[in-house]
């Protein structure tokens, strides 16, 4: 998967990387390589190069300020790896403000031998969140179908695309992953059984069960904060209605009564009210009401296409796919102001996603008529795009 940066912010914070110093029998890349790589895709960072090829300190003792400053930088993160008596290694590093000449982080990671590259993304997690005063979101995960060769392939990658597997493959559609909100299992919809069923699988091994296969179609299953039950969009009763059941399975429980068609169900962070969406006002629009049922409430007003929401970590936000003018894209609402925002430029956007900073927004689109992955920061600024063989769709960043 190659990661194009097609936007980004306005002004870039100038920060340089030196090569970590490595022992001989350390495996993998580089942990500064990686480091580099997370931050300057971010569209917030730009790497600035060594002054002069033997200005690369490794040792705080060793850091000439001088070379860095003419060099431009802002920001200077060195490090060391060191390997432990039982093998692991110790990762080492130092972030320092270049032009106050003073140290800003100084901290370590263990990890085993082959935890180079995901102690890289945590380092820029920490550096991102220490120069910005947010937190970065490098070292999370993303489940995404891929139809490749007439199959269907459920992958889960590293947030760089990095450590892609496939956990579920089928001839059939695969649609609408859904993490867990401990990250360990991954709910998702097969037609295998030439119908829509909805299925839980462990990533720790690979089993899975079948959480709702009723009469008629099982669909849009959605984790609730605490983990004990999703929400499913069930046909078996009448048109598709929302339905909460048991993450270990059993009999689900109807939440809501109505002659309208509502599915996509999400769960707010506090467990309190299912967002979702809905065509009992003529057209599709979201609505909220009480986990416990009851009377729905209408969010989006704008347009009159507005389906797929997403809700934000903090649940400040509600991200989901507008219609305006034929075309598709992602927009986000603040739910206190009501005040809404399109982010996208692209024509065929679904499935937004949020990162677990809450600061992007994953998503997926057409270019030149394939699918590709895309990410867009909730101010607009910054965009990415992830392409690969094949047609990427219905991306989920992991909490």
């Amino acid at each position: 998967m190659t990661i194009e940066i097609v936007g980004g912010a306005a002004k870039r914070l100038p920060v340089a990387i030196v090569p970590f110093a490595m022992p001989a029998a350390a495996l993998g890349e580089n942990p500064a390589t990686v480091v580099a790589a997370d931050l300057g895709r971010s569209g917030y960072f730009q790497i600035v190069e060594a002054a002069q090829a033997d200005a690369r300190p490794t040792r705080p003792q060793d850091i000439r300020m001088g070379d860095w400053r003419r060099a431009g930088a802002d920001a200077l993160l060195i490090g060391q790896v060191a390997t432990l008596p039982d093998n692991r290694l110790e990762v080492r590093f130092w972030l320092y403000d270049v032009v106050r000449a003073s140290e800003l982080l100084a901290s370590s990671l263990t990890v085993p031998a082959s935890g180079l590259r995901a102690a890289a993304h945590q380092i820029a997690d920490m550096v991102h969140e220490k120069l910005l005063g947010e937190p970065g979101s490098y070292s999370g995960r993303i489940a995404y179908v891929l139809k490749r060769d007439g199959w269907y392939e459920l992958q889960v990658a590293d947030a760089d695309s990095h450590n892609a597997h496939t956990i579920a493959r089928s001839p059939e559609p695969i649609i609408s992953p859904a993490w867990s909100p401990d990250g360990t299992r991954i709910a998702y919809v097969s037609f295998e059984q030439k119908k829509p069923v909805v299925y839980v699988q462990r990533l720790a091994d690979g089993s899975r069960r079948v959480l709702a296969n009723f009469r008629g179609s099982n669909s849009a299953p959605a984790w609730s904060p605490d983990g004990r039950q999703l929400a499913v969009v069930l046909s078996r009763d009448a048109t598709s209605q929302i339905y909460l059941i048991d993450a270990e399975g059993g009999e689900p429980r109807r939440i809501a009564s109505s002659l309208a068609l509502d599915t996509e169900p999400v769960f707010s962070p506090d467990g309190q009210w299912l967002y979702f969406t809905s065509d009992r006002g003529g057209s599709p629009q979201i609505y909220r009401m009480p986990v416990t049922g009851g009377q729905a409430q209408r969010i989006t007003y704008e347009g009159g296409y507005n389906v797929s929401p997403a809700l934000s970590p903090d649940g400040r936000l509600l991200a989901f796919i507008h219609r305006r003018d034929g075309q598709f894209h992602v927009a986000v609402m603040d739910l206190a102001t009501r005040q809404m925002r399109v982010l996208t430029d692209t024509a065929f956007d679904e499935s937004p996603s949020f990162a677990p900073n809450g600061r992007s927004i994953l998503y997926a689109t057409l270019v030149n008529g394939r699918g590709v992955l895309a990410t867009v920061s909730v101010d607009g600024r910054v965009k990415q795009r992830l392409t690969q063989t094949g047609d990427l769709r219905e991306p989920a960043w992991a909490p």
